[in-house]
């Protein structure tokens, strides 16, 4: 079933962005940014928090989590290992919220539009898996270039 692999991707890419956060030499290089890099990875790690909390335990999962985008990209200077718990969370989050989730779920439309257009459940956990995916390469140059 789906479901089994989508969990297998989430906590797979979810364990390896809680590596790439550890391997940070430095704790305060995880806010910096340099040249073109706009995003830092810990304003990066706020912004999937924040996206998977709200797309899939707040729509799916009922948790009743209120997303403050905004405050994705404005905090800064929050510990590694805050945020090291906020993935954690999330992980056990999305595996539970995915679990939780019937065959017929997750084929149903899912509850909320995505860019003005009705898709598929299954669309959207992909669309999401994906957006992990990009932005975890994202935080593997930064930490590289810093």
């Amino acid at each position: 079933m789906i479901q089994q692999d989508l969990i297998y991707f989430f906590e797979r890419d979810l364990l390896k962005w809680k590596e790439e956060i550890s391997l940070y030499e430095q704790e305060a290089d995880l806010w910096a940014v340099r040249g073109d890099i706009a995003n830092s990875t810990g304003n990066l790690t706020l912004h999937l928090v924040g996206n998977l909390n709200h797309f899939i335990g707040a729509t799916l999962g009922h948790t009743g989590y209120v997303r403050q985008r905004d405050d994705e990209f404005a905090l800064k200077n929050i510990s590694r290992s805050t945020l090291l718990i906020m993935l954690d969370d999330t992980r056990t989050m999305v595996v539970q919220t995915l679990q939780n989730l019937s065959a017929d779920d997750i084929e149903k439309d899912f509850p909320l539009e995505k860019h003005g257009k009705t898709v598929r459940t299954t669309h959207m956990l992909l669309h999401l898996m994906a957006h992990l995916s990009y932005h975890l390469g994202q935080i593997n140059y930064h930490r590289r270039m810093i």
